[in-house]
């Protein structure tokens, strides 16, 4: 941890105490408005921005691909836009919830669809071959770490789940590349991308506002969740997704508005960066002790991490989540791997 990680900081305060209902705007500023829509998940909502382009406006992701998100698109695009159309459609990244109905408005409105290579690419490539996710390779590989048959089934078919959530996105893209800049009716923004929630998570920032949209990249009382995919299954997501933080806190102001992908806008981005940070040190060191007393799976390692019961969804996201922990102990040569009954145990490396 660097030292002003852990020095005393300012809390975090919020300019909009109450949480609107879903598909109730909230403007945070001229030609600026939040909505949340609704999710089928313990997280139940998504903050959808929309910002004034001209004659239309301009979205910051879209919500899932279900009834009651598009009952509530419905009902905004009638009372809150009045008619005004969807200039262009900007996704941040590529999980249902923020890239589902992307498709659906581009194709409502013939609007573009603005995203990053990998977003786009990752999305595409599921929707073209959604059997891929569910091989006999990536079960093996979740039980060769513990997971029993049910954990590993739950999470080889991610890809078929996801065609149920994303409504099929337009064959062109324009895509968004770290540094470009974006111009948004009479606002300047510049592309920031983040790491380790997912690849290439497109953040924007207007200098001139102090505006941070930072998708899910820094979130309220919540840690995002950072995963080991089965296609990259030695990653690093949470060294990439710390040094991400530390980027934002080196090249964002402190006193920035934060307008995140869940919860509540907020000022305190740096102290909110490094309090993340913080949290996923004191995680890598509950499963470094729980190795020194013996070598454990990640299956062992979950309850360490997730004491609280978990159904089977919970379970393969955290499974996936401690992973990447251990990932990155084995990268930073704190954990050694071992064999243990046919498994791939970890155990703390005795050079520490």
């Amino acid at each position: 941890m660097t030292n002003d990680a852990s020095q005393a900081r300012e809390p975090l305060t919020f300019p909009f105490q109450d949480v609107p209902e879903f598909g109730d705007p909230v403007e945070i500023a001229e030609g600026i408005i939040w909505v949340r829509f609704p999710l089928p998940f313990a997280l139940d909502h998504v903050n959808v921005y929309f910002i004034r382009d001209g004659e239309g406006w301009a979205v910051i992701d879209t919500g899932i691909n279900t009834k009651p998100a598009i009952a509530t698109w419905q009902a905004v695009l009638r009372d809150v836009l009045r008619g005004e159309p969807i200039t262009r459609v900007i996704a941040t990244h590529v999980h249902p919830d923020h890239i589902g109905l992307a498709g659906w408005l581009c194709e409502r409105f013939d609007a573009p669809l603005l995203t990053s290579l990998s977003s786009y690419s990752e999305s595409r490539l599921i929707s073209l071959a959604p059997n891929e996710t569910g091989s006999r390779q990536f079960f093996d590989f979740y039980v060769s770490h513990g997971m029993t048959a049910e954990g590993a089934g739950i999470v080889a078919i991610r890809g078929n789940e996801y065609l149920q959530l994303v409504y099929p996105l337009p064959r062109s893209y324009h895509r968004l590349v770290r540094a470009d800049v974006l111009n948004i009716g009479h606002r300047e923004f510049r592309v920031v991308t983040g790491e380790g929630h997912a690849a290439e998570q497109i953040m924007l920032y207007c200098h001139e506002e102090s505006l941070l949209f930072c998708a899910d990249q820094v979130l309220e009382r919540i840690s995002p969740n950072v995963s080991v995919s089965a296609t990259d299954p030695n990653g690093d997501p949470l060294g990439h997704f710390l040094r991400s933080l530390r980027q934002l806190r080196q090249d964002i102001p402190a006193e920035v508005l934060v307008l995140p992908g869940h919860r509540r806008p907020f000022h305190g981005l740096h102290t909110r960066a490094a309090e993340l940070e913080e949290h996923h040190e004191q995680r890598c060191d509950l499963i470094r002790r729980a190795c020194t007393v013996a070598p454990q799976t990640v299956a062992d390692l979950v309850p360490v991490l997730f004491p609280r019961k978990l159904d089977a969804h919970q379970m393969s996201f955290a499974f996936t989540e401690t992973l990447a922990h251990v990932n990155r102990l084995v990268r930073r040569g704190e954990l050694d791997p071992v064999q243990q009954d046919g498994l791939l145990a970890h155990r703390t490396s005795a050079s520490i």
